[in-house]
């Protein structure tokens, strides 16, 4: 794994001045869906400010699948941390809302309720605020129930697509909770626009359910334009002729597809399969899908004297579709994430140098970057106490907490 020396360089001098740049965000957020819709804002510009316990955020002690979270959607933002049950510590985080544009939170329900940091209670302080709520789901019959990423992708269908019919399988990654995230901030976005026209703000509301719901939706309408049920993505009948991971020599697999009548062409002329390309039972895409049963052994067969990288080459030559088979650690080294700059030098909280991976989206030429490594706990608490007028007894007390620890 590349882990390179020196801490992310600053932006080009002829850089662009980011879209958010002058935006205050609060974020009480910890996990992933909260925290993601802080790190885009983040990433585009915006001030983000992480307010965690005096503790920490208990994301910052995850093993395992969740050891990469706190350092993956917590760049670029400071660090404050504050007792919020506390007196004190709660008119600190006051004082620290009502300087901000927006306030993200994705706790459970009623917690910022009962801190007097919800919506309700904000908005009488300053009708221009944006406040962004994540949730398990909207408001509805299920919003009392507690959700994580694997339960709604269970019961809104994303499990039962992915997994082998009988075996529902959780997608391998936090899919909704990092789109739920994506769409809190883009909802952030429009009430920002939304705010220019009416000087006012709005509570933007996103949830993990419905988010999950968006993903199968072009599964649900499947049904509704053909009446016939998705069939879970391992067997269901594909739209493609050749779409599929292939054994080959060496005992290695990659993917590759043929999905056009003029790739179809290519690709039999590429492997020298004249009879295919001739056989009329195979003439159209709709034709060879209808022959796949037959088709695919011939196919596997052919494929399976050469090696990956042969194929890679016929098929990159020829302008087809292909992927190898590539684990989540070797993309640190692929060529073209370090090319093109897709993976940025970023220092974790306890020193590692490391590389993060981007916003898969370019602005004017440019990757909007890491301006700020992953904050230490309370990193910044001093500094954004002064600015809230608070003196160095004051923010003393503050930091030590009720109990002195």
């Amino acid at each position: 794994m590349t882990k390179p020396a020196s801490p992310p360089s600053a932006a080009p001098q002829d850089s662009p001045p980011l879209p958010l740049a002058g935006i205050r965000v609060v974020e009480f957020t910890h996990m992933v869906m909260g925290p993601t819709c802080g790190m885009v804002m983040a990433d585009l510009g915006a001030e983000v400010i992480k307010v965690e316990p005096l503790t920490g955020d208990n994301t910052r002690k995850l093993i395992g699948a969740g050891a990469g979270f706190f350092s993956m959607f917590n760049r670029n933002k400071k660090s404050i941390a504050l007792d919020l049950h506390s007196a004190a510590g709660k008119e600190a985080a006051l004082r620290l809302v009502a300087t901000a544009d927006i306030v993200s939170e994705n706790f459970k329900p009623g917690t910022m309720s009962k801190l007097g940091l919800d919506y309700a209670s904000l908005k009488k302080l300053n009708e221009r605020l944006i406040y962004v709520s994540h949730k398990g789901f909207l408001p509805g019959p299920y919003d009392h129930r507690t959700a994580l990423d694997e339960v709604v992708q269970m019961m809104g269908g994303l499990a039962y697509m992915t997994g082998r019919p009988g075996d529902p399988l959780r997608a391998g990654s936090s899919v909704n909770d990092i789109m739920g995230g994506m769409f809190g901030a883009i909802g952030a976005m429009a009430a920002l626009a939304q705010r220019n026209l009416t000087g006012k703000g709005q509570e933007v509301q996103s949830a993990l359910f419905e988010n999950n719901i968006f993903l199968v939706a072009q599964h649900m309408m499947q049904f509704a334009v053909t009446g016939k049920a998705a069939e879970p993505m391992p067997s269901r009948i594909s739209a493609w002729a050749v779409y599929d991971v292939f054994a080959v020599k060496g005992g290695e697999q990659i993917f590759l597809a043929v999905v056009s009548d003029t790739q179809w062409a290519l690709f039999c002329k590429a492997f020298g399969l004249v009879e295919l390309q001739a056989d009329p039972r195979l003439v159209t895409n709709n034709d060879r899908v209808r022959a796949r049963e037959w088709m695919m052994p011939l196919l596997r067969s052919r494929m399976a004297e050469h090696t990956a990288a042969e194929l890679s080459a016929v098929f990159e030559a020829h302008g087809l579709p292909f992927a190898p088979i590539v684990k989540p650690q070797d993309l640190f080294n692929d060529p073209h994430l370090q090319a093109t700059g897709g993976l940025a030098p970023m220092t974790l909280p306890d020193g590692q140098q490391t590389q993060v991976p981007l916003m898969p989206l370019m602005m004017d030429g440019h990757r909007p970057g890491v301006r700020l490594n992953p904050p230490g706990l309370g990193e910044h608490t001093h500094e954004l106490l002064k600015e809230l007028g608070y003196d160095d007894e004051a923010i003393k007390a503050l930091v030590a907490g009720p109990t002195g620890t």
